[in-house]
C-alpha cells in the first residue's frame, strides 16, 4: 500500500521535471549585413528653414494657419549605386497637432500645448537620379517587404514608411541602384489655431527631424 502510493507520487513529479528541462533553454540567432557602399544625404541651406518673427495677428483664430510653402534642394551621393530608401523621424515626435506618419511636430508652447505641424513632400518629376529619365517613386509600408506601384505622383515621407525611387514605371520591385540623386522637396507648415496656443510669451517654432537613408 505504502509502494503503490509512493509510485504514484514519484510519477508526476519525474514529468514535471522532464518538461522543464526541455524549455530550460532557447537559442538567439543575429543576422544582417555590411554593405561595401555608403551614401551621405544633404539638404540645402543646412537643412534649415527659418520663418522668423510671425505677429498673433496673422493667426486664425479658430483654424490652423498655413505658413508660406518652402522647398529644399536634397542630394544624396553614394560611394557606388546602392539600392536604398529614405524615411524621416520626428525629433519631436507626439507634437503635431495630427497624428499621422506624415506630419511632424513643431514643439509645445509654455503651457504644453501643440503648436503645430509640418510635411515634406518629393516630386519624381523634381527628381534626378544617375542617366535615369524619368524618374519614378515607389513606397513600402512593409520594411521593404512589398512596394508600391511606381509612378510620378507626389510622395509625403513618412517616419514608418520607405520611400524610394525608381526608373521602371508601373514596378513593384522596389528603388533602382542609384548613385547619385538630387531632389527637390517641399516644406509646408500649419500654425495650430491661435485660441488653442498660450501667446502670452513668444512661442517658438521648433521643428526638428532626421532624415534616414535605409540600405536595402
Amino acid at each position: 500500500m505504502n509502494r503503490r502510493w509512493l509510485a504514484l507520487a514519484t510519477l508526476p513529479l519525474w514529468t514535471v521535471g522532464s518538461t522543464a528541462l526541455a524549455a530550460s533553454t532557447t537559442e538567439l540567432g543575429l543576422h544582417g549585413q555590411i554593405t561595401p557602399t555608403a551614401c551621405t544625404p544633404q539638404l540645402s541651406s543646412g537643412g534649415v528653414i527659418d520663418y522668423g518673427k510671425i505677429s498673433q495677428q496673422d493667426l486664425n483664430f479658430d483654424k490652423g494657419t498655413r505658413l508660406p510653402v518652402r522647398t529644399l534642394v536634397l542630394t544624396l551621393g553614394c560611394t557606388g549605386p546602392s539600392r536604398f530608401a529614405l524615411r524621416m523621424g520626428d525629433n519631436r515626435d507626439g507634437t503635431a497637432t495630427v497624428n499621422s506618419e506624415i506630419y511632424y511636430g513643431l514643439g509645445l508652447d509654455g503651457s504644453g500645448n501643440k503648436v503645430g505641424l509640418y510635411s515634406m513632400t518629393f516630386d519624381p518629376t523634381q527628381t534626378s537620379a544617375d542617366a535615369m529619365n524619368p524618374v519614378y517613386g515607389t513606397e513600402s509600408t512593409t520594411g521593404g517587404v512589398a512596394w508600391r506601384t511606381a509612378n510620378r505622383n507626389r510622395i509625403d515621407i513618412g517616419a514608418k514608411s520607405y520611400l524610394g525611387f525608381t526608373d521602371q514605371d508601373g514596378s513593384t520591385a522596389g528603388p533602382a541602384a542609384i548613385q547619385a540623386l538630387s531632389s527637390t522637396v517641399t516644406v509646408e507648415t500649419v500654425i495650430n489655431a491661435k485660441q488653442n496656443l498660450d501667446l502670452s510669451h513668444e512661442v517658438l517654432l521648433d521643428g526638428s527631424a532626421t532624415l534616414e537613408v535605409v540600405y536595402l
